[in-house]
Order: structure tokens, then sequence, then C-alpha cells
């Protein structure tokens, strides 16, 4: 039983029809095809007015009902053809409707066999008839079944439309996660690096403000000037323009270094950059400086830019203290950096030697 209730229960939408149903309702007008030429008797036109009264609601909850209930609405809609059929040959379009019920089903699997169920069901009370017989058959049997495919297949093109719209639903939803992770990504980089950079330069002028306030002076100017690049930085992060330039972040990267003391050494190979990998390679290098600055307690740096086998290669180390890779700790600019990496179809590695040493490669797409 259970098993046959999964079968019978199916998903409940709402039906978006349009007009068309009004359109067909005026099938029923079949039935007052027989008053054309016979007078009804006053009992005939109560009970068809009755009949009728009692069809519209079935016939409207027809659209709406799903599963056992579709069953039900066929097994009325043909009861009142069956009751119909002895008086009124136009009773047949009871059980055409009883046909287009049969979409209600849960696929066209359980709905063709239904409507043919339908058609035998009419085809056995048409015995009862003997000179409409053919009359009230006919249109059941060249109408009834290309009824009932045609209301599967626009019920299986709506279904279809609904999940397709909730698809796109979704993929915008998830198109909206992604870029609040990338902005949270590229400000922790971006505020990262430029805070760091202020507050090592802030502290300098306070050692410089007692014995030279000129330097001192300067370095204030400096700090200015890195707020407000990174005001203008974070502004254009948050509406989503932002593409870092690596010769900026070559030119920030040597500006940190040098105010934190840290001596570099740069390689930095000339080839042409995709945009996009351009991008991540300049935030790769805010990042791992960044951390230098802050966490390594190093003496000395060195940063390589190199072209491998159509790879662009990165590689940032640093002496460290870091010995061991027990100490290694992955905070956020480390998971954002390997997530943006692996998105562009790259890879990072992390080596402890005498220090922390980031490889980064990632598919160029440019040839020189």
């Amino acid at each position: 039983m259970e098993r046959i209730r999964r079968v019978l229960a199916g998903p409940w939408t709402p039906p978006e029809l349009g007009k068309l149903p009004y359109l067909w309702i005026l099938s029923l007008g079949y039935l007052g095809w027989k008053y054309a030429y016979v007078t009804p008797s006053l009992l005939e036109t109560l009970l068809l007015v009755l009949t009728i009264l009692v069809f519209l609601p079935l016939y409207c909850f027809g659209f709406w009902a799903r599963g056992w209930q579709s069953l039900a609405c066929i097994a009325a809609s043909s009861l009142l053809g069956a009751l119909w059929a002895p008086h009124n040959a136009g009773a047949a379009s009871f059980f055409i409707f009883a046909c287009a019920m049969c979409a209600g089903l849960p696929s066209a699997r359980h709905a063709v066999p239904a409507a043919l169920a339908v058609l035998g069901f009419a085809s056995l009370v048409s015995l009862r008839l003997e000179y409409m017989r053919l009359v009230f058959l006919l249109p059941v049997l060249t109408i009834g079944l290309p009824v009932a495919i045609s209301a599967v297949m626009d019920r299986s093109l709506r279904k279809s439309r609904a999940q397709l719209l909730r698809k796109q639903e979704e993929v915008e939803h998830f198109a909206r996660i992604a870029e609040r992770e990338r902005i949270s990504r590229d400000l922790h980089d971006l505020l990262g690096h430029s805070l760091s950079l202020i507050a090592l330069k802030a502290e300098l002028a306070g050692k410089l403000a007692r014995r030279d306030a000129d330097a001192c002076a300067r370095e204030i100017a400096d700090i200015e000037t890195s707020a407000r690049q990174a005001l203008a930085e974070v502004r254009a992060a948050v509406t989503g323009f932002r593409q870092s330039g690596l010769a900026q972040a070559l030119a920030s990267a040597r500006a940190s270094l040098a105010a934190a003391d840290v001596a570099l050494t740069e390689r930095v190979e000339r080839f042409p950059l995709a945009p996009s990998t351009e991008h991540v390679v300049a935030l790769a290098v805010r990042e791992a400086v960044t951390n230098i600055v802050r966490h390594a307690g190093a003496r000395s740096c060195t940063l390589s830019l190199a072209q491998e086998g159509g790879e662009a290669v990165l590689r940032v180390a640093d002496d460290g203290r870091l010995r061991s890779e027990d100490g290694l700790q992955h905070g956020n600019g480390l998971e954002g950096m390997r997530e943006r990496v692996s998105a562009a179809g790259g890879r990072l590695a992390l080596h402890v030697r005498d220090g922390l040493e980031l490889e980064l490669h990632l598919p160029n797409g440019v040839t020189n």
C-alpha cells in the first residue's frame, strides 16, 4: 500500500493555464446537441443543470489535483458520462474530460494506461446503447486519447519550465554567495596588507617624531597616501570592478618590506600575463608579503616570478622563525588564496625550509 501511495502521490503546484480552461469548458455544449431536435422534459432539464453544477467544480479542481485526487476526478467524470450516456450522446464529453484529467497522475507511464482505461470503460458503456452508439463512441475514441496525450505533454512542459526557473534561482543564489566570498577574500587581502603597511609606517613615524621631523612628516604623508589608496581599492572591490595590477602589488610589497626592515631579493621575469592570472598573482603577492611582515619575523625575503611550461610560477620565500609544518597556521588569507588559485585552475604549495616558501602555479594562456 505504501508503494501505491507513493506512486499516486505527486508534487502539488498551482496551475498557470491562462484562459484556455474557459474555452475548453465550452465542450460541454455537445450535451446540448440533442436538444436541437428534442425538447427535454422538466426533470431532464433539472438533472442536466444539476450535473453541470456538480461537474464545474470537479473540472476546476482537476487542474489542481495530483495523484489519488486525480484518480477521484477521473472516476467521477467517467461516472457522470456513464449515467448520462443512455439518455444523451453528448455524455461523451465527460469521458473526454476524464482523459484530460489523467495528466494529473505522476507521469506519462501512469497517465496513458489511465486514459486507455477510461476509453475501455466508455466502450463498455456504449454496449448498452443502440441507435446512438456510434454517435457516442466515435468522439470518445477519436478525441479522448489525443487529448490525454496533449494534456500530459502540456503539464510536463509546465513542470519543466517551473524546474528551470527554480534552477535559475539556485544559480543566482550561488552566484550571490560566490560574489560575497570573493569580496570577503579581496577585502581581507587588501585591508590586511594596507593596514599592516600603515601600522608599520605609523610606528616608524612615532620613532622619528623627536629625532627627525622632516622624515616623520614624510612617513605621515605616506600613511595618508596608503590609507586613501586602500579606501579606493576597497570601494572598487565592493563594486566588483577591481583588478589588482602586478606592478602595483610589487611596488606595495617593496614598501611594506622596507618599512618592516626586511631585505627583498626580487627576480621577476617580464612576460605577458592574462588579466585573470595577473589578478590572482597580484593578490597572492599581497597576502604573502602581509604574512611575512605580520607573522614571520624574517630579515630577508626572496620573490620570483617566471614562466615555466605555459604556467606562471610565483615563489615567495622568507628566512623567518618557522621551522616545521606543525607551526604553520592556515588562516583566512591562505584559505582565500587557495580557493582563488583553485578556481583559476592552478595549484598552491607551502614548504617549510628555514622559513616558509610559497609556490604558486597558474595556467597563463598567453604566449610571448
